[in-house]
């Protein structure tokens, strides 16, 4: 079993170009001009241009402004603040800055779509930390 991520923006040049500023990621197959996979991390990443209004899942209209989903991003890098300053060059909105917690240090981000996503470096115990003992 594996899995890809998608994920729907408004405009694919412009989140192919965040994404491969943010993250390093390469553009690995087009499929026409709304459609474009990206490389670089353990599962494909795919971005789908669909439009704002238009029907989402559960008759749920897409909007592009910041919004909640109970599904999100988090990134594993080794230096959450580089990633932060990278991400933010490419064009991120910082929600939430870097802090540390027993499981590593972690800050939360949105993309210029508003979708959220999380920059995560574990430390040497990572989430077993949270486990006590």
């Amino acid at each position: 079993m594996t899995f890809l991520l998608n994920i729907d923006v408004p405009d694919v040049a412009a989140a192919t170009t965040f994404y491969t500023a943010a993250f390093g990621l390469t553009v690995g197959r087009r499929f026409g001009t709304d459609f474009v996979e990206l490389l670089g991390w353990p599962a494909p990443l795919y971005l789908l241009t669909k439009q704002a209004g238009t029907v989402g899942a559960g008759e749920d209209r897409r909007r592009y402004e910041r919004h909640w989903t109970p599904l999100h991003l988090d990134v594993v890098v080794d230096d959450v603040d580089a990633a932060v300053e990278r991400a933010l060059a490419a064009g991120a909105i910082l929600e939430a800055p870097a802090r540390d917690a027993p499981y590593g240090r972690i800050a939360m981000l949105a993309d210029p779509f508003g979708h959220g996503f999380c920059l995560l470096a574990f430390s040497a115990k990572g989430y077993d930390a949270l486990l006590g003992g």
